[in-house]
């Protein structure tokens, strides 16, 4: 994997003492070298801290570009795809992402009504600085490495230094897909406010797998095994329950006080199962039975919904328009990039693939206006001229068969 120059400086010890400083203005991507990377070689991009606007033809490696950014979040990505189709066919059998994340100078700060206001005592450019490193070597294909300033780190740590939320063209279907996709859309929307939520759920999902294996097995599992199993289900499943219901209901009163605007606004709920930790600990330990029977365990955090409703309509989402559907996604995702940097003063990071593609042109500009000044935002199109109302500034690349090169 690609091992990126790394240093400490001054400033990322301060962060950790939990001092003030750049870092808490959200962190954007100053440099990113992909090293066999699906179609991407060997591609180095140094983006500004706004927008980056990404064209090209279908197929050229825009959203590969964009796959590799989301790897600086815990998870799978983006497109939620195994280690070993990330590597480049004819590559090395691994891959390498690099990043230098850069605390960008303080921007002006954008009113309820469309004013700026000079934020006070903006700091130097790359002020607050992290290098990452993640990928996996040809030895194990399959195993993800992460370094954070050449520490060797857990995929979970990557979520106290940077928050990056994606929109894609996969996911216009989530009010109608199944649940499951709308618990990862929201635990990705969670994450950005609670980092520990990435622990919570690895540890949470890694003792249900061992309570379902045992509880499969013909010969009678160890009680006070699975109690232990139990009781660390319980304490990591009402974490990760308590954290979504924070976040959906900061969103959704964030969503309900928003005027009606070009994007629609979105009613959000949870539904499904809700309590203590020692509630949880009673209903797994009533339910072995049942759950050996299922195959499966059937009381938990992991059996929620997002329930989305068009406020406007009085509507649930999976019964409006695909047209309807698309913008009460993004100004969802939306209201929660603006909810994440006024809770803790740390813009994301937004890739936004093929999101001009399907708006008109004044909803395009409306939404490069609102987003503008919001920290960095990654966007890609088949065509230069879809982003020509982006502000100045903008950061503009061509890709094509693997190659970036700047506009």
């Amino acid at each position: 994997m690609v091992e990126p120059p790394y240093s400490t400086p001054a400033i990322i010890r301060d962060v950790a003492r939990g001092g003030n400083s750049g870092y808490r203005r959200g962190m954007a991507v100053s440099r990113l070298v992909l090293t066999d990377f699906r179609n991407h070689e060997d591609a180095v991009l140094v983006p500004g801290p706004g927008f980056v606007v990404l064209s090209g033809e279908n197929g050229a490696g825009k959203t590969n570009v964009l796959e590799a950014l989301s790897l600086l979040a815990p998870g799978r990505g983006l497109r939620r795809a195994p280690l070993t189709e990330m590597a480049r066919q004819g590559g090395s059998g691994g891959f390498g992402v690099a990043a230098r994340l850069t605390a960008p100078p303080a921007m002006p700060r954008r009113g309820a009504l469309g004013e700026t206001s000079p934020t006070p005592n903006p700091s130097p450019e790359g002020e607050g600085l992290v290098d990452i490193g993640t990928g996996t070597q040809a030895s194990a294909p399959e195993r993800r490495l992460v370094r954070i300033n050449g520490a060797t780190a857990a995929a979970t740590s990557l979520a106290e230094w940077v928050s990056v939320l994606w929109l894609t063209p996969a996911m216009d279907r989530l009010f109608v897909d199944a649940a499951g996709e709308r618990r990862r859309f929201l635990d990705r929307l969670t994450l950005a406010l609670s980092p520990g939520h990435a622990h919570h759920s690895t540890r949470y999902e890694a003792a249900m797998r061992e309570r379902n294996r045992l509880l499969a097995e013909d010969a009678a599992p160890d009680p006070d095994w699975l109690t232990a199993l139990e009781a660390r289900m319980a304490e990591h499943g009402a974490a990760i329950d308590a954290a979504r219901r924070a976040l959906v209901v900061a969103l959704a009163e964030r969503l309900a006080a928003q005027p009606e605007g070009p994007f629609a606004r979105a009613g959000l709920a949870l539904e499904g199962w809700q309590g203590d930790a020692d509630a949880l600990a009673r209903e797994l330990a009533a339910g072995r039975r049942r759950d050996a029977a299922a195959g499966r365990t059937l009381a938990g955090p992991h059996r929620a919904d997002l329930l989305v409703t068009h406020l406007g309509k009085n509507q649930a989402a999976h019964l409006c328009s695909t047209g309807e559907q698309k913008a009460l996604l993004l100004g969802l995702v939306l209201a929660h990039a603006e909810l994440v940097a006024e809770r803790v003063a740390r813009a994301p990071i937004l890739l936004l693939d093929e999101v001009a593609a399907h708006l008109d042109p004044g909803r395009r500009a409306a939404l490069f206006e609102r987003l503008e000044g919001r920290g960095q935002v990654w966007m890609t199109g088949t065509e230069p001229a879809l982003f020509e109302a982006v502000p100045g500034g903008a950061t503009r690349y061509r890709v094509s068969d693997g190659a970036v090169s700047v506009e």
